[in-house]
């Protein structure tokens, strides 16, 4: 049965993959991106037929525009089964004193205010197909702070407060929401960290119908 997945920065190097891979288990494909120029590329690469892609390019800190972006994406599939949640990079390396308030508003704005509008304006939509999936991407850092991450860090514990909250609150109705937790991402295979492929692979098995009791989990996907 063909799904439709919704995929927020998926220009950069494991959102492609996570777009190829899905799009070639023959699911449709919505990206959300700020970017115009990478997402058209992307689009290029996929090379899917129109009834099975939707693009727009978009500012997720708007709510508003997030929550007409939800209703275009139901109007053009009728039905939402999965946001993978890609956005967000990171600030640190600085003590908390050294730290500045800029770079925080930052963290909370690439992070948190993100996810809050996209778990408001999708989350209902995923509920209501019986087989919704959230999934982020995140650090153990969350669990066991490390030294200078203390903006990152604190912005990613409150995204996943927001994730695995949403997964108590829907529980019921088949949706999941989940988090992978890697401690680094390694884009050029050199053996340092987790590559894509294993995180792609990760999603692939929390899309799954096996994966349907597996609800509120921080998945350890390092060594």
């Amino acid at each position: 049965m063909t799904k439709t997945i919704v995929i927020t920065g998926a220009t950069g190097a494991l959102g492609n993959l996570v777009a190829k891979t899905f799009a070639e288990l023959g699911h449709n494909i919505a990206l959300l991106d700020r970017n115009q120029i990478k997402l058209d590329s992307l689009t290029r690469d996929l090379n899917l037929p129109s009834e099975r892609l939707y693009t727009q390019t978009i500012d997720l800190l708007n709510g508003p525009a997030v929550h007409d972006s939800a209703e275009a994406v139901v109007s053009k599939f009728g039905r939402i089964h999965a946001l993978i949640h890609l956005v967000g990079g990171w600030t640190g390396g600085k003590t908390l004193p050294e730290s500045s308030k800029d770079d925080f508003e930052s963290m909370l704005n690439q992070h948190v205010w993100t996810t809050f509008h996209l778990l408001q304006a999708f989350a209902p939509h995923l509920a209501a197909s019986q087989h919704g999936r959230v999934i982020i991407v995140s650090k153990p850092e969350t669990v066991k702070p490390s030294a200078k991450t203390a903006l990152y860090t604190a912005a990613k514990s409150a995204q996943e407060s927001l994730v695995l909250t949403l997964a108590e609150e829907y529980k019921d109705s088949g949706l999941t929401a989940n988090v992978i937790h890697v401690k680094s991402i390694d884009t050029k295979n050199e053996g340092k960290g987790t590559t894509p492929a294993e995180i792609v692979s990760a999603m692939t098995y929390l899309f799954s119908d096996e994966a349907s009791k597996v609800n509120g989990a921080r998945i350890p996907l390092y060594g």
